[in-house]
């Protein structure tokens, strides 16, 4: 879809719709959604508003974009999982985990979206929330489906299990270092490893 110019005609390094993500999420993250403007995103990027509004309508189209690439690579993931050849409790375990890894290697996206996403516009609103529910429920139906098996405690909401799960991955931006003592791969196998010993019958 984007091209290797910008909005000037002149060569770029990045597709545009990609330099102009990349350049939002910056901002975002430095500055908040509410106190960046539109015309600091195409200076940055070294854009016009016209190469802005050609790929993306309004600032509110880049803030969605900015969660929802995570969304979709996590579904695709979530889906590989879930359809793999292999025990509930396996396709549980590596589904829990990845979504972990995969927002901590997100994790300036992630926030940014969670700290703005109120002002996202009635409609886009709307889709982030039937698309992450899809997500949970592609999540809860593994749940579902070892509770079914007798592998997993059948007394426990898993709707519920939903909540607690993605309850610390949400929160994973308020504590998470780069620096810190844990790997991503570490926080994903403590956090997946929890989570299925809630579920045992």
């Amino acid at each position: 879809m984007a091209g290797t110019k910008d909005g000037n005609g002149n060569g770029g390094a990045k597709p545009v719709a990609q330099r102009l993500l990349a350049t939002a999420t910056k901002l975002f993250a430095e500055q908040g959604y509410d106190r960046t403007s539109v015309q600091e995103i195409v200076d940055a990027a070294g854009v016009t508003k016209g190469a802005l509004y050609h790929y993306f309508g309004s600032k509110d189209d880049l803030l969605h974009e900015v969660y929802g690439r995570v969304l979709r690579l996590q579904q695709e993931r979530l889906d590989h999982f879930a359809d793999a050849d292999a025990p509930v409790e396996r396709r549980l375990r590596d589904a829990a985990a990845d979504v972990v890894v995969t927002t901590i290697e997100n994790l300036d996206d992630t926030k940014i979206f969670f700290r703005s996403m109120h002002h996202l516009g009635p409609e886009k609103d709307k889709q982030v929330r039937a698309e992450r529910r899809r997500y949970h429920e592609r999540f809860r139906a593994l749940i579902e489906e070892g509770q079914r098996a007798g592998v997993f405690a059948a007394g426990i909401p898993a709707d519920l299990v939903v909540d607690y799960h993605f309850g610390s991955v949400h929160h994973l931006g308020t504590w998470y270092r780069e620096d810190g003592p844990l790997s991503p791969q570490q926080v994903a196998d403590h956090l997946a490893d929890l989570l299925l010993r809630a579920l045992r019958p």
